[in-house]
Order: structure tokens, then C-alpha cells, then sequence
């Protein structure tokens, strides 16, 4: 029996064969020769045999399937991506501030993330925000060119797929050409996986997990090596990432039965082909999707082509009053969480790693069907 298919922004949908095999090692998790260890991934000490062996292959295959270099540390950390809003500038604000000189960072404003994330950032250090998009509505991302960065700025925020507005970069900027020397941070929470990432321009990135790497509970954080030790002496222990890389994301107790299930999906995206194979995938489902909104008369989507996002797709019905009959109707055919988020209206698709091409074959198909009963 198909289980319906869901299009939540996040927590987000799993490939069903990764929750059979976690359904599976519930009770007793088995190790790489099979040998049943007699108890649970949940039950397991961090610092215990059983618990390292995940951790080291769940590092091991996230560094092989998104090509990080070796100077930069994977961590494995808590909080989510709203934590991390606070625990950048707490590591990285100082970078190019001389003791007791201002600190300055450079945000882009391209939706709602990126615009909470500068307002938390000001607890911490000068703002400055280099470029927005909030005049025409978070619908289009401002040209690099046309960035005021700052001379001395510590780092510069991009969040590089908005989850609600729908808008992402479609390549990372170039901040050297730009005239910086700043690092450049990204937030990639809901398209990390996706698709490959230029390494060679980036200083940070960090994710939550709960949309293409497994459930809530796990935040991913990349950090070039010579960024660390840099911390602001009111920064926690425990979210100063040098302490976190010296001590192997194991400072404090981490979320093992997220990073678990993590290192069960990275397993399933080897499957697949790894993140170039997920990458032609994602954009022919976003690219079907999207002929089927351009190709309407009943929807549309505001975001400028350039920049649409192929992770979250939201999009509108040009007669609002007929939302809930729109959603009451996919529900009945197992197409669940379309509700677009609740400041933007509408609708939205999310379309993760782990919805597979039937699914927005389904949306599609009751897109149009609805359009014609009922548009």
C-alpha cells in the first residue's frame, strides 16, 4: 500500500526504506557484521563501542557524499538553525574586530530566515545589511554587484534557500571578487543534499537536519578550520565550536539517535548515486512542478524564475476562497501538509530529497484535475 505522500517544509518526510531499517534496529542494533548488540540506538552511551562505530561512518559518509575538504570540521551539534543565529556571531563575530574594536557582520536579507537571523546577530555585534529583498516581497535575489559590503566586516550571513519565500541561490557569491575578505556563512538547512557546494567559497555552513538529513533534533555545522578559536568569552562551552571539534561533537552529550538516523539517510543517498544524481532528480521534480503553476490559469507563484527554490515551492490560488476546498481535496488523495506557511498564505510543496518523483507526479495530477472541476 503506498503511504501518502508528504509535502511538510520540516520536520520533513524520510525515505520509507530508511524507517524500515530504523524499525527494524529499534529494539537491537546490529553492527557491520550483523551481530546484534542487544540494545537500542537510544539506550546507547555516546562514548560506548556501539555509538562510535555509528558516529565515525555517519562523519565518514556525510564528508565523502558532500565533498568536504579536510581543513574543515563536521560537528554535530544541538539547537537548530534559530540557535546557530546566536552561536555564529558568538564564534565568529571577533574575526576581524581587534580587542575591543567593533564587530561587524554583513547580512543579505532575502526572506524570513535570513532577516530573523540578523536580528539575533545584533545581541551579539554591529549589523549590516548588505543587500535586501524585502521591497518586492522576498520574490527575487539582489545582484552581488549591487551589495554595500562592509571593509571590516567578520563575516557575511547568507541563508541560501528560504524555506518559506521560496527563494534560492542559484550559485554561492564569489566574495573575493566582490572585494571581501570576509567569511562567508551560509545557512543551508533546507537544501543541503540537494545539490553539490562550492567549497572553495565558503568559510561556515550549517543546517538543521529535521528537512533533508533525518529528524529534529540534529543541527550540522561545517566550519573551515582556521575560523575556530575565535569565540567571544561570553560564548557557552558548548556552542564554542572549537571545544566542539576538539572533543568530536562529544562535549556534551549529542543527539545520537538523530545522527543515527542521519547516517542511515546518508547511506540511502549513496544508494541513490549521492548528491549529483539527488541534484538532476530535484530539479526535474521542481521543474515539472513549476510548468504545471507557469502552464495555469487558476495558480501562480510570485518568485522570479531565476531564484526559484526547487526544495520549497510555494505557490497561490488566484481565488483564495477556494484554499480549503484545495486542501480538503488533497487530503482525500493522500497529499499531505500543502498549507503554505502561515505570514506568507497559500500553499507549498515541499519537495526534499526524499520525495520521489510519483509524488509530485500525484500533486500534479490533482493540480490539474482540481483546475478543471473545479477552476
Amino acid at each position: 500500500m503506498q503511504r501518502p505522500f508528504n509535502f511538510s517544509a520540516g520536520p520533513a518526510t524520510i525515505a520509507p526504506e530508511v524507517l524500515a531499517q530504523a524499525a527494524d534496529e529499534m529494539l537491537d542494533w546490529p553492527d557491520a557484521n550483523g551481530r546484534r548488540c542487544g540494545m537500542g540506538v537510544m539506550e546507547m552511551s555516546h562514548r560506548g563501542k556501539e555509538f562510535q562505530s555509528i558516529y565515525v561512518h555517519t562523519e565518514a559518509d556525510l564528508r565523502e557524499l558532500l565533498a568536504v575538504p579536510k581543513n574543515f570540521k563536521i560537528l554535530f551539534m544541538q539547537g537548530g538553525g534559530l540557535a546557530e543565529n546566536a552561536i555564529v556571531p558568538l564564534n565568529l563575530s571577533a574575526l576581524a574586530a581587534p580587542h575591543g574594536a567593533t564587530r561587524i557582520a554583513d547580512f543579505v536579507v532575502s526572506g524570513s530566515w535570513s532577516d530573523k537571523s540578523q536580528k539575533e546577530a545584533r545581541k551579539y555585534c554591529q549589523v549590516n545589511i548588505a543587500a535586501s529583498n524585502a521591497d518586492d516581497g522576498h520574490t527575487s535575489l539582489p545582484d552581488p554587484a549591487t551589495w554595500h559590503l562592509s571593509a571590516n566586516a567578520s563575516y557575511v550571513h547568507l541563508c541560501t534557500n528560504e524555506t518559506i519565500h521560496g527563494v534560492e541561490y542559484p550559485a554561492l557569491p564569489d566574495l573575493k571578487a566582490l572585494g571581501s575578505d570576509a567569511a562567508l556563512v551560509i545557512d543551508f538547512s533546507s537544501h543541503v543534499a540537494s545539490r553539490t557546494v562550492d567549497w572553495s567559497r565558503v568559510g561556515l555552513a550549517f543546517g538543521g537536519a529535521q528537512k533533508n538529513l533525518g529528524p529534529a533534533g540534529l543541527t550540522l555545522v561545517v566550519v573551515r578550520e582556521d575560523l575556530l578559536g575565535h569565540a567571544l568569552p561570553i560564548c557557552p562551552s558548548a556552542f564554542n565550536y572549537e571545544t566542539v571539534a576538539n572533543n568530536q561533537s562529544m562535549y556534551n552529550t549529542p543527539p545520537t539517535y538523530s545522527i543515527y538516523i542521519a547516517g542511515l539517510i546518508f547511506q540511502w543517498l549513496k544508494r541513490q548515486g549521492g548528491v549529483a544524481a539527488m541534484e538532476a532528480r530535484n530539479q526535474a521534480k521542481a521543474q515539472l512542478l513549476y510548468d504545471t503553476i507557469d502552464s495555469s490559469s487558476l495558480y501562480f507563484n510570485k518568485v522570479h524564475p531565476n531564484c526559484r527554490s526547487r526544495m520549497n515551492v510555494p505557490f497561490f490560488l488566484r481565488d483564495e476562497a477556494r484554499n480549503d476546498t484545495f486542501l480538503e481535496g488533497a487530503r482525500a488523495a493522500n497529499l499531505l501538509q500543502l498549507k503554505g506557511h502561515k505570514s506568507v498564505g497559500g500553499m507549498r510543496a515541499s519537495i526534499y530529497n526524499a520525495m520521489p518523483l510519483a509524488g509530485v507526479q500525484a500533486l500534479v495530477e490533482y493540480m490539474r484535475e482540481f483546475e478543471r472541476t473545479q477552476g
